[in-house]
């Protein structure tokens, strides 16, 4: 006999010393003496920041995209998820009134879930605002927050995870 047959030996003589140990106690919890009780761990609420920064209405439809997704793959483990959709330069013309190509699809996904919020850069807007010379009307699903980069840093801060599509 080797030295590795007899190591090996030594170990499958402790697995099932381990085993026959295991296994009564087990038996008197009603589990499988394999299977170790699983510690109680509370569900943790999965947060998510998407950033739009572009007026292509791919990465807008790819961005409502993920959302949805990540929203349903959520509700189907019944966890909880808060996403939040922020767009600044470019990005803003998701949540124009007047200019975003996919404004049905956000009034229409904010009808069906609270999950997924929509925040428009003030500093944008404003920017905006003095080139057109002219207000520049949010979609109602929008709220306004005063820097749409401040807002991708504080949800980082605070521990939602970033994804840029």
């Amino acid at each position: 006999m080797t030295r590795f047959d007899h190591v090996m030996r030594i170990a499958a003589v402790c697995v099932m010393m381990l085993f026959l140990v295991a296994a009564p106690a087990a038996a008197q919890r009603n589990e499988p003496a394999s299977t170790p009780a699983a510690p109680a761990v509370a569900k943790k609420a999965h947060r998510l920041v998407l950033q739009v920064n572009t007026s292509e209405p791919a990465m807008m439809n790819l961005a409502l995209n993920n959302a949805t997704n990540v929203e349903q793959y959520y509700k189907d483990l019944g966890e909880k998820v808060e996403i939040e959709i922020v767009t600044f330069g470019g990005g803003l013309h998701m949540l124009r009134d007047d200019t975003s190509p996919v404004k049905d699809r956000i009034k229409a996904i904010a009808e069906k879930t609270s999950s997924i919020s929509f925040k428009a850069c003030g500093n944008t807007q404003e920017n905006m605002r003095k080139v057109e010379h002219k207000n520049i009307p949010l979609i109602s699903q929008a709220t306004l927050v005063k820097s749409g980069v401040v807002r991708v840093m504080e949800l980082q801060e605070q521990g939602w995870t970033y994804v840029r599509p």
